[in-house]
């Protein structure tokens, strides 16, 4: 790949990954709960799920939506539940305060699961994946040193931005601010997961 294109490829990415939605609402949920490690322990899951679906772009499995639907729509909605149980814990959690502390082994591990499955269960990544990489691939057949390039820039951007966030959320400042205002954040990403969950619904039914 050239460096120009590369750089093209970057840059969408790179926009892509900073977009809010609720990859950052689970990264800052971690934060919240369990320090900086339980953010990183997301960010670098979530960049992995981001991954999969380059990955699978790159194979010509991102059709999948039109060669498989029944599968596609069961991701859709598995999303949606997800995001729904998402808010349920959240809300669960602003019933009692809790002191931000850094994640242990299980922390670690939910934090993993989170930023896995919320990139995971939104098949529609293959589709973005596919319209992104479709100007880049050459007519020839790609080596497997440019197939890597084109799933790894992803996967990495993705990666280092939440890992970026998780820094920033977890400074020392800011968390005495999460620490006096966590019953609020936690109600706010409650609704915030299911304003997210009836959108992805209603994109369905409408």
């Amino acid at each position: 790949m050239e460096l120009t294109n590369w750089l093209a490829l970057v840059g969408i990415c790179l926009m892509g990954a900073m977009s809010p939605g609720p990859s950052l609402a689970v990264v800052l949920k971690h934060c919240l709960h369990s320090g900086r490690s339980g953010g990183i322990a997301c960010a670098l899951s979530h960049g992995f799920g981001v991954g999969v679906y380059a990955l699978l772009a790159i194979l010509g499995l991102g059709t999948l939506q039109q060669q498989i639907p029944m599968l596609y729509q069961i991701l859709i909605y598995a999303g949606a539940l997800y995001l729904l149980y998402l808010a349920f814990n959240s809300w669960r959690s602003s019933a009692t305060k809790l002191k931000i502390e850094e994640a242990g082994t299980k922390q670690r591990l939910n934090a993993i699961q989170d930023g896995f499955a919320i990139a995971f269960l939104n098949p529609k990544l293959a589709i973005f994946f596919v319209a992104l990489f479709s100007p880049f691939i050459p007519a020839e057949p790609m080596q497997w040193q440019q197939q890597a390039v084109m799933v790894a820039t992803p996967t990495v951007i993705d990666a280092l931005w939440y890992c970026v966030v998780a820094m920033l959320c977890s400074h020392p400042r800011f968390y005495v601010w999460l620490e006096r205002n966590q019953l609020i954040i936690n109600k706010l990403l409650a609704v915030a997961f299911t304003f997210l969950a009836l959108t992805v619904l209603l994109r369905q039914w409408l």
